[in-house]
């Protein structure tokens, strides 16, 4: 992708700071909306895309039978997603295990941050479903969840950077990029929140889009900032009714592409290119909206005809269905746990799990004689396509 010539009214300033009795250039990126606007006529196609195939998710999610099942799923894929692009070792199948109760198969600390990952989206979600603004305050309650236990508990969680970082190399000195002093984040930041609430100066997608630049280009946390970050777009979509429901997991097109994620963030802050990265957010968002509608057809096709396989059992198909079901919000688990959820004995669902690996639903995946798993093997398939964890850097 060729850059385009800079736009100086887009571009920050620097200022000169000492690290470590190293003099360092830190970057002060300019207030949003863009300063001279963006140029419409060159991402309109995109925006139009867009929302189109985001309008088609949205719409599929509020019309199936078991709404909270896919909102429950996409929320654990777009929260693995995004703990793999910082470099989280996790899979889809491994957040499950711990969700069970059961030893992941990779260290404990990356299953952590992508179950704390979920636990602050939702945290975000039921303060926006209160009421209560989209804000700093919420931002940093966010942060203290997500940083709550793993590698990053001791990164002050729920707390703004009093510290420099900086992004690349060793130091300040050879970093790609320095974001802001601790001194300036509070003009970066209260900047930041005034153009979160300022709805009627482009259309959501684009102010999610520019959010999320701007919040990765101050880097306000000692850690957790990609990942916030990317939590950001999908509280602004939800805050601003563009999702009734958050099954937006960008996360999968941002790993997919993620050099060119970072070098597009870059490019934005070295010549104000905002045009080229809002084309490759759009994009995403088109792409990643009709990989969710597919995804969401294709689970539909195969519950319903595992359940035509289950009605065939006679007497036996009851209990079975009832497994099938837990299995749909539960695609990993374990004797005692779905016979506490279903109030029946571990005898019965022994016997009714018998039934549903014979008809091939249901596989037993650790080869144990006792503290067997089970699991919905062609629903977790469907549900892990992209991803697998990236190789570690």
């Amino acid at each position: 992708m060729t850059s385009a010539p800079p736009k100086a009214g887009r571009i920050g300033t620097f200022v000169t700071s000492n690290f470590d009795g190293e003099r360092v250039r830190a970057f002060l990126p300019p207030p949003l909306p863009p300063n001279p606007p963006l140029d419409l006529t060159a991402i309109l196609s995109a925006v139009e895309m867009a929302n189109r195939e985001l309008g088609r998710l949205d719409g599929v999610a509020t019309v199936l039978p078991s709404t909270n099942l896919f909102i429950w799923m996409y929320i654990r894929k777009e929260a693995l997603l995004s703990s793999q692009i910082e470099g989280t070792q996790s899979s889809l199948s491994d957040l499950l295990l711990l969700e069970n109760e059961v030893t992941p198969n990779v260290p404990i600390d990356d299953v952590r941050e992508v179950s704390n990952y979920i636990a602050a989206m939702e945290q975000g979600l039921e303060r926006l479903k209160s009421g209560f603004p989209l804000s700093l305050r919420l931002i940093r309650e966010m942060h203290d969840i997500l940083l709550s236990s793993g590698r990053g508990a001791t990164k002050q969680p729920g707390e703004f950077r009093t510290s420099q970082n900086w992004i690349g190399g060793t130091r300040p000195g050879n970093a790609l990029f320095v974001p802001p002093p601790p001194g300036h984040l509070a003009q970066c930041l209260g900047d930041l929140e005034r153009f979160l609430h300022q709805r009627e100066t482009y259309p959501v997608l684009i102010r999610a889009a520019m959010a999320h630049v701007q919040f990765e280009t101050i880097h306000p946390f000692l850690d957790g900032n990609g990942r916030l970050g990317r939590l950001l777009i999908t509280l602004m979509l939800c805050e601003d009714k563009a999702l009734t429901q958050p099954t937006l997991y960008l996360s999968l097109y941002l790993k997919t592409h993620r050099q060119e994620y970072y070098d597009l963030l870059q490019r934005v802050r070295e010549t104000g290119d905002w045009e080229a990265w809002m084309v490759f957010f759009l994009e995403g968002v088109a792409s990643t909206s009709r990989q969710g509608f597919d995804t969401a057809q294709r689970l539909l096709s195969l519950f319903q005809q595992d359940e035509q396989k289950i009605a065939e059992l006679g007497r036996a198909s009851a209990t079975a269905l009832r497994l099938h079901t837990d299995f749909k919000r539960h695609p990993v688990l374990t004797v005692p746990n779905a016979a506490h959820r279903l109030g029946l004995s571990q005898p019965t669902i022994q016997s009714a799990l018998g039934h549903l690996q014979r008809l091939a639903i249901v596989t037993e995946i650790t080869g144990q004689r006792r503290d067997r798993v089970y699991s919905y093997s062609q629903y977790l398939s469907i549900l892990d396509e992209g991803t697998e964890p990236l190789p570690p850097a």
